[in-house]
């Protein structure tokens, strides 16, 4: 009766929710699809890849969600493509299943290492990077690896799992640091601290080419928002930080700036470094 007045949505054949005041975000979308799904699957399935970072609190693209990924322990690999659901086939062991709100979910390592061998590079860097903020600890991350010898995807892993770094703090500062890898740039140091001549920290910047004199920034929207304080608003926090990038300037510095669109344009982030370091020289 409730369907009929449209009192219900459908989530997926068999499963239907309330309907929500505000629309949903990609990962409260994906998580009701999980538990949509959880009941239909047949024991032994756990759920996993995209499915399992969203559960974890891992950031992934729209795209890697737009279906359930549940994986059953199988040796030899090899799965299938439904309608909702994506079924993996791989070997589980007891250390790579946790549980989270009652549903089976490989663990944050495994997820990790899962994505690593299936997707792309900056992608898979930018899940690790916020699973090693979160806790996970690299050597955890490099055992299980080495159970993976001869699994697909796992040199892509491997790599990936070279180039991962705690200090990146969001999913940007992640896909510009594959990024400058990509274009043959020089990597910088993260996260540094920046003095002024009379001892007082000017900044914490989050690239710095020590030898070239360049100061590389991020710019998200999601980063000013992140940077407002109490009774602030945003048109206060650009202004802090111009000041902020004069004061870098004055010590000699050249600050480039770039955002998600430059991270998308071959070239375009290579040539804005350059033109940087040159100005420096």
């Amino acid at each position: 009766m409730r369907i009929r007045r449209q009192e219900l949505v459908r989530v997926r054949r068999g499963a239907w929710a309330n309907p929500e005041v505000a629309p949903l975000g990609i990962e409260e979308r994906h998580r009701r699809l999980v538990c949509a799904t959880a009941f239909q699957l047949q024991d032994g399935a756990v759920f996993s890849h995209g499915s399992a970072a969203i559960l974890h609190g891992l950031p992934v693209w729209p795209e890697v969600v737009e279906k359930v990924h549940v994986t059953r322990s199988r040796q030899g690999g090899g799965g299938t493509t439904r309608s909702v659901v994506v079924v993996h086939g791989a070997p589980l062991d007891i250390s790579d299943v946790t549980v989270i709100d009652g549903l089976a979910v490989t663990s944050v390592a495994r997820t990790v290492l899962d994505l690593a061998r299936t997707l792309p590079m900056e992608q898979a860097v930018a899940c690790g990077d916020r699973a090693l903020a979160l806790g996970l600890r690299p050597a955890d991350l490099t055992i299980r690896l080495l159970e993976m010898e001869r699994w697909p995807g796992v040199r892509a892993a491997r790599r990936t799992v070279d180039f991962l770094d705690v200090r990146s703090e969001s999913v940007g500062e992640s896909v510009s640091r594959v990024r400058l890898m990509e274009e043959g740039l020089p990597a910088p140091d993260l996260q540094t601290e920046i003095f002024g001549l009379n001892g007082q920290l000017i900044a914490r910047v989050d690239f710095h080419w020590k030898e070239q004199q360049t100061i590389g920034e991020f710019d998200g929207k999601i980063k000013y928002g992140r940077l407002l304080k109490p009774g602030q608003r945003p048109e206060d926090v650009i202004f802090e930080e111009k000041l902020r990038e004069d004061a870098l300037r004055d010590l000699g510095s050249q600050v480039v700036r770039w955002q998600w669109r430059d991270l998308y344009r071959r070239g375009s982030l290579r040539e804005r470094v350059l033109r940087a370091f040159a100005r420096a020289s």
